[in-house]
């Protein structure tokens, strides 16, 4: 659009000085020099000298102005572009007489000097505004990158620290309690004869040895400060679903229907979703059972952890109560959903949806 009403400008300008109807070859000339204009982008000095015999024909050329705005746009070599404003007053300076063909030069001659120099100059002056603008903006750009760059160094530098302190906190404080915990529970199975209470030690004991270990990941991890990828662990798989469950310390089944294969973050959501929910069963449904089953229908994939009611007093235990919530918002990364609530016998149901 730009370059249309630029050339609709130098058309307009060369009509009003060929105002007769009678074709010559200045006027040819003239207009090739301002058709020229739509490729002044690509070819600027070219173009800019296509326009120079409309300049020596009719004097100041609105073709011959633009053109060397454009190449004094783009051109960094300033001795050319005053060479090219210098060229061109000269042609503005002493124009051919279209009719006469005769050489105008009279007393006037130094306002004619003048005359041409101004609007060469301040065509050239103009377009070394504009590029210096352009540039100042594009260096304004890589400032302001650079410093949302330090920005984002710095607060890296921050949670890094921060996850430094807290590993240490894990790893000091959590890591001890848990640990003995474990030895307790595996001096309690060997001193008891009570075999109920032999096979609660066990597990006791079994889990607080899998919390040891998932510990020290976590604090692997959070050393690690998101500086990249660490030599941690595998992540858990549908494979290793057999064993959670076993492993629950709480009486429970697992059943899995044919599914098709799902992807590693998929798998993850599954084995976190079945391990929170035990652990749930566990904390706040003692004496409950649990029934785990997977399927898939309608090109979904859905796992329900459905528990009985509890046969046991419960006893208060600390919750962060994020533990769904986390997982909710882990389904909805996937595309998929999870819902939970009680069951009319008294029990509760988790339900887990992810798309294949």
């Amino acid at each position: 659009m730009t370059d249309t009403v630029v050339v609709a400008v130098a058309a307009a300008d060369l009509w009003y000085s060929y105002w007769w109807p009678v074709l010559t070859w200045q006027m040819v000339l003239t207009a090739l020099g301002v058709l020229a204009l739509f490729a002044r982008r690509r070819w600027p000095l070219a173009v800019f000298a296509l326009t120079l015999p409309s300049a020596w024909l009719i004097g100041n050329s609105a073709a011959a102005l633009i053109a060397l705005f454009t190449f004094a746009a783009v051109s960094h070599r300033k001795w050319l572009v005053a060479t090219c404003a210098l060229v061109l007053a000269t042609c503005m300076i002493w124009p051919v007489d279209t009719q006469l063909g005769d050489i105008e030069i009279d007393s006037w001659w130094l306002a004619y000097i003048a005359y041409a120099l101004a609007p060469a100059a301040a065509a050239a002056f103009l377009g070394q505004f504009v590029q210096a603008r352009r540039e100042l903006s594009a260096r304004l750009e890589e400032i302001t990158e650079a410093r949302e760059h330090e920005q984002l160094m710095a607060t890296q530098k921050i949670l890094a620290e921060e996850r430094a302190q807290l590993a240490r906190e894990m790893h000091d404080v959590v890591s001890h309690q848990v640990s003995l915990i474990a030895v307790r529970a595996g001096a309690l199975q060997v001193s008891t004869a009570d075999a109920e209470a032999k096979e609660a030690a066990g597990t006791i004991r079994r889990l607080s040895v899998r919390t040891l270990d998932e510990l020290r990941h976590m604090v692997n991890v959070l050393r690690a400060g998101g500086s990249g990828p660490t030599d941690l662990a595998p992540q858990p798989t549908l494979a290793q679903l057999a064993d959670l469950v076993a492993g629950s310390g709480i009486e429970a089944t697992l059943q899995i229907g044919p599914h098709p294969e799902l992807g590693a973050p998929a798998e993850r959501a599954v084995y976190r979703t079945v391990q929170e929910s035990l652990t749930n069963v566990r904390k706040h449904a003692p004496g409950a059972s649990a029934e785990v089953a997977l399927r898939h229908e309608d090109g979904r994939v859905t796992v329900t952890i459905t528990s009985t009611a509890p046969t046991r007093p419960t006893v208060p235990l600390p919750s962060s109560r994020h533990g769904l919530l986390g997982l909710q918002q882990r389904a909805a990364l996937l595309g998929g959903t999870l819902t939970w609530g009680a069951t009319p016998g008294g029990g509760w149901r988790n339900t887990l949806t992810l798309p294949v």
